[in-house]
């Protein structure tokens, strides 16, 4: 049976995905040297960023609202894409935290959120699994 709880949190997960989705956007389309005038780090992060990890941060937001829809249709495909979405997180933050020095331009703190959002995305992929072998994913 299907809960109330289900419903809640798969609906959060996409309203989470959703937002996601626009930051890409926004990010994408940012200008960079209005950008630099109030965040430097910032500007030279994305302006340094290689084409492969703005691909992963693509994959990731987009592939993360595919599953939430299909978890919300309670289909059993939100799983690998929660995975897919899970390792596009992955590699793009792995850019960040390795790859570039915004770490070391904005402190430790720069990671909190970037480790906020791995957890959830690990959070996403645990859930679509667990309700797929409590049966409830088609």
């Amino acid at each position: 049976m299907v809960t109330r709880t289900f419903w809640i949190i798969a609906g959060l997960l996409l309203v989470w995905s959703l937002i996601g989705d626009a930051v890409y956007l926004a990010q994408t389309t940012a200008d960079l040297n209005e950008l630099a005038k109030t965040d430097p780090g910032t500007a030279r992060a994305f302006a340094e960023m290689p084409d492969w990890a703005w691909s992963a941060y693509a994959i990731a937001v987009w592939v993360g609202t595919l599953a939430a829809i299909a978890l919300l249709l309670r289909r059993r495909i939100a799983v690998p894409l929660y995975a897919v979405s899970l390792v596009a997180v992955l590699v793009q933050f792995g850019w960040s935290f390795f790859g570039s020095d915004i770490i070391a331009s904005k402190g430790a703190s720069a990671a909190a959120f970037p480790l906020f959002i791995i957890a959830v995305g690990a959070f996403s992929l645990w859930f679509a699994y667990s309700k797929a072998q409590q049966g409830l994913l088609r």
